[in-house]
């Protein structure tokens, strides 16, 4: 059965992508730690990040810094964190989280609630960022 997140890259499930290469995806977090909070999956459904093909993962990192500097660019903040868990979606993905403190990266705190619109607009800002 596909994961979540295939199912976002297939387009079964809708998202609000913010950028996207032939590789790898970046979407919103809907219930996110912080406002601009982005996940980055590469396309291929591998469950743990570690056990990417070597090629996949040296690319996701560069991918990911385009997309934290676009976040930066329309979400205040001090800098932008990442984070790798991967226990709640069998496939591996990275967290980039607009910080102003260290709890804002602490994922046992409560999720922010925003709206579609909110989400719409946000995503459409940090897209326009990437150009």
């Amino acid at each position: 059965m596909p994961t979540l997140f295939t199912r976002i890259i297939q387009g079964e499930i809708p998202c609000y992508r913010v950028a996207e290469s032939e590789r790898y995806l970046a979407f919103l977090d809907i219930f996110p730690q912080a406002l601009g909070h982005v996940l980055v999956v590469p396309k291929v459904e591998v469950d743990y990040l570690f056990d990417l093909d070597d090629e996949v993962l040296s690319g996701l990192l560069p991918f990911a810094k385009n997309v934290a500097k676009a976040i930066e660019a329309v979400v205040p903040c001090k800098r932008i964190g990442v984070a790798v868990i991967g226990l709640e979606v069998p496939h591996a993905h990275v967290h980039l989280v607009p910080l102003n403190r260290l709890s804002d990266l602490d994922f046992t705190q409560p999720k922010l609630q925003v709206s579609a619109e909110e989400l719409e607009a946000l995503a459409a800002s940090i897209r326009a960022q990437l150009g």
